[in-house]
C-alpha cells in the first residue's frame, strides 16, 4: 500500500503562485508514474502534470509554461509549482502514483484562485 498526503493548497489571487506537495509513504518501490490531477466543481477530474520514473514530464496544454512538476526522491515527495494562477485553475488537486495498473490517490488539497 501507498499513502499519499497533499498539502500547500489555499486561496490566492489571479497571477499568484502556490506550491503543492504530495508526501508518500508505504511501499513506494517500483512506482513508475507520479502525477497531479485536478477536479473543478461540476467537472471531471483531469490530468494537470505527470512525471515518469525516468524524469519525463507531461503537462496539460492549459498549464504549460506556468506549472512545473518535480520530485524529491530522498524525501519521497512530489511537487507542483504553480505560477501565474488563473481563476480556471480553481479546483481540488490530487496526486496519483501508479505502479503498472495499480493506482494510489491522495485525498486532495483545495486551490482557489480569486479574480
Amino acid at each position: 500500500q501507498v499513502q499519499l498526503v497533499e498539502s500547500g493548497g489555499g486561496l490566492v489571487q489571479t497571477g499568484g503562485s502556490l506550491r503543492l506537495s504530495c508526501a508518500a509513504s508505504g511501499s513506494i518501490f517500483s512506482i513508475n508514474v507520479m502525477g497531479w490531477y485536478r477536479q473543478a466543481p461540476g467537472k471531471q477530474r483531469e490530468l494537470v502534470a505527470a512525471i515518469s520514473s525516468g524524469g519525463v514530464t507531461n503537462y496539460a496544454n492549459s498549464v504549460k509554461g506556468r506549472f512545473t512538476i518535480s520530485r524529491d526522491n530522498a524525501k519521497n515527495t512530489l511537487y507542483l509549482q504553480m505560477n501565474s494562477l488563473k481563476p480556471e485553475d480553481t479546483g481540488v488537486y490530487y496526486c496519483k502514483f501508479s505502479r503498472g495498473s495499480v493506482y494510489y490517490w491522495g485525498r486532495g488539497t483545495q486551490v482557489t484562485v480569486s479574480s
